[in-house]
């Protein structure tokens, strides 16, 4: 569960352990989406009047293509998350590391800034392998499979 009312956090801090899936309507078209699942942990807790704050981490692995011959390429993506919430009328709420309580004030969704930490974490640019030698600009070839006759100039 990565959705939580406000209430229950202002009783005390609450545990973190959920799933953010591949196919939650969060990712946006072009995202490095998790292979199946992202797992997250941690703790969310009050932070003051109408602020609230998770500590904690995401794993998981990325899919996309490799950058040099298109091979498809799973990538292990993990990192750290230390997330401010505010209510709308925090004086802090317009602040770009600041993210805001839902709409209706009584819900608190990590999974948008969840979102945003998992593709500054993932790789952008994966390789297959360090020494990829990609496919031939003229004919196509992939070069790690096999060599071709072009000419390069």
């Amino acid at each position: 569960m990565l959705s939580f009312d406000i209430r229950i956090i202002s009783q005390g801090a609450v545990q973190v352990e959920g799933d953010l899936s591949a196919d939650d309507a969060v990712w946006l078209e072009g995202d490095s989406r998790p292979v199946s699942n992202a797992h997250i942990t941690g703790r969310l807790s009050g932070a003051g009047s109408g602020r609230y704050y998770f500590s904690g981490a995401f794993t998981g692995r990325s899919a996309g293509e490799c950058r040099r011959c298109l091979v498809p390429v799973e990538s292990a993506v993990s990192g750290q998350a230390h997330l401010l919430y505010a209510d709308a009328e925090d004086e802090n709420a317009d602040e770009p590391d600041v993210f805001p309580i839902g709409a209706s004030g009584t819900m608190l969704d990590l999974r948008p800034a969840i979102r945003e930490q998992w593709l500054l974490e993932a790789a952008e640019l994966p390789l297959c392998r360090p020494d990829c030698k990609g496919l031939c600009p003229t004919c196509g070839t992939d070069l790690n499979a096999s060599s071709c006759d072009c000419i390069l100039s």
